[in-house]
């Protein structure tokens, strides 16, 4: 009998689909690229939800956010979820998490309280002494920022305190450090301090316990970046000539079919008043004409150039960590026992359809992801597949390769049988979900082969879009004469896909 392999997690956060060096000449990702030669790239795989928690709730739980009920950020992923981390754990094998989780917000309270909320975040005595349990993960390795953000604090703060950088404040924005926050583009922190170095080194000691004591591992390293706020450590900042990039940008009239919340974003003071319910911020509802992030600059011609070669840029750098992670498992001897999956939490606007970021729109370079499978021997070397993938499978698809039970109330989809190439597809669509508030911000797509179409909770507008005529998403079908037949069947397919996705905790096991 072979050995059951080891799962390894790579993931970065806000990475648009189409930012491998393999496939875009103009990026290099020399690490990523060696990953797609020696494994499978999906072409199209999807986020279940375009932010952070309810995303990545969905990859440790196999269940979509309205499932698992960590709906939108600011929630928490309850503690009472069952996740593959447990699975594993039961199987005998190690679990780990190094960098972000963000399985719960950043405030506590009483009822739903949380470890990755102030104060506590920034307690280094208790992150001192706290490596686990969490989420079926025995041991983890924490932050909370992404670039500057004064949430640093947890295992990356102690870390630099350990590497002798006493001074690491100067780095991150008040009131938890000094940094100008009008400073932008350039990190001026060492790159020997930068939180992928710490990630690629606190993977990489792991891999040699894990080795050491013949364990098998679930382990998931997971990056920051290429999340704005758009900075990172030289030479990386000016590694990309922002001249010399494609620059996306929005068409004249794309948004003139589309719901209303797309022509607010093009608007220099759009109201959004009517949307909001819960009184917290609402991603992405917001003039487009400006930053998301840090500062509320208006973003001018060179802001939109640069953006895209700094955010280039963060993700070469992460590249390089990753490739210390996969020379470590060649070392160590790991490779060819080890299934590697190379994916992101959702994906980004830089300058397409005149967005920036994220937010209620759900065009392919939010939702869909870069995605890559590699298992030496089993998983087909240097191949492409337009096999559908969604972050919920890829729970039960682990467990699958390492002949684990999936829990029947995991509803992602078992791809084990497509990743090894012995079946073309194992699903025909994918559901992207969207409710960022309660009632007002409440959307879910529909995505097959051709065709996508997103509805929305008491509405009548909507979007249907062409993929293979349309691929730019620049036309809107949802209310165009001759396409009613086709709204109608897509708009039953979708809710034989919202009847397909319900969980069956336990089969039927009698007549009554």
């Amino acid at each position: 009998m072979s050995r059951r392999p080891n799962i390894l997690l790579i993931t970065s956060d806000q990475q648009h689909w189409n930012t491998i060096g393999a496939f875009q000449p103009e990026i290099s990702t020399p690490n990523l690229d060696r990953l797609a030669c020696q494994g499978t790239t999906f072409d199209r795989a999807y986020c279940p939800n375009p932010t952070c928690t309810p995303s990545r709730a969905s990859i440790i739980t196999g269940q979509y956010p309205s499932q698992h009920g960590a709906w939108t950020l600011g929630t928490k992923l309850l503690e009472d979820r069952h996740t593959v981390g447990e699975s594993f754990q039961d199987a005998g094998y190690r679990t780990a998490l190094v960098g972000k989780a963000h399985f719960q917000p950043l405030k506590s309270t009483e009822d739903y309280p949380s470890v990755e909320a102030y104060p506590i975040l920034q307690d280094l005595e208790h992150w001192r002494n706290f490596n686990g349990p969490f989420y079926g993960f025995d041991h983890v390795e924490l932050a909370r920022n992404h670039t500057n953000e004064a949430h640093v604090g947890q295992h990356y703060a102690l870390w630099l305190e350990e590497q002798g950088c006493a001074n690491w404040r100067e780095y991150f924005l008040p009131p938890t450090g000094t940094m100008d926050p009008t400073q932008t583009y350039t990190w001026p922190i060492p790159e020997q301090y930068h939180y992928n170095t710490w990630i690629a080194e606190r993977t990489t000691s792991l891999l040699e316990q894990y080795k050491k004591a013949d364990d098998p591992f679930f382990m998931w390293a997971s990056f920051f970046d290429p999340h704005p706020e758009y900075l990172v450590p030289e030479p990386w900042d000016s590694m990309y000539d922002p001249e010399k990039l494609t620059i996306p940008s929005l068409t004249p009239g794309e948004h003139d079919r589309n719901p209303p919340h797309f022509r607010l974003t093009q608007e220099e003071n759009p109201d959004f008043s009517h949307l909001a319910e819960t009184g917290f911020g609402i991603h992405g509802y917001r003039s487009h004409h400006y930053y998301e992030y840090g500062s509320k600059s208006r973003l001018t011609e060179y802001d939109k150039k640069k953006l895209v070669a700094v955010y280039y840029g963060m993700i070469s750098m992460m590249d390089k960590y990753i490739g210390s992670i996969l020379d470590k498992l060649d070392e160590l001897g790991l490779s060819e026992d080890t299934l590697v999956v190379f994916t992101t939490d959702h994906g980004h606007f830089f300058g397409q359809h005149g967005l920036q970021a994220k937010g209620g729109f759900h065009y392919e370079d939010l939702i869909k992801l870069p995605f890559i499978a590699r298992y030496p021997g089993r998983v087909p070397a240097g191949k492409r597949t337009e096999a559908m993938q969604s972050l919920v499978d890829l729970a039960p698809t682990f467990l699958s390769f390492c002949n684990i039970p999936i829990p029947p109330a995991m509803t992602g989809i078992d791809q084990k049988d497509v990743w090894l190439g012995n079946a073309d597809t194992a699903r025909q669509h994918a559901l992207c979900e969207f409710r960022h508030e309660p009632s007002t911000i409440h959307q879910k797509t529909y995505i097959e082969q051709r065709y996508k179409i997103t509805v929305y909770y008491n509405q009548t507008y909507g979007e249907l879009f062409d993929l293979e005529a349309d691929p730019g998403e620049l036309r809107n079908l949802w209310d165009e004469p001759g396409y009613e037949q086709l709204k109608a069947e897509l708009l039953l397919k979708y809710i034989w896909a919202e009847l397909g996705k319900e969980p069956m905790p336990m089969p039927r096991i009698h007549h009554a």
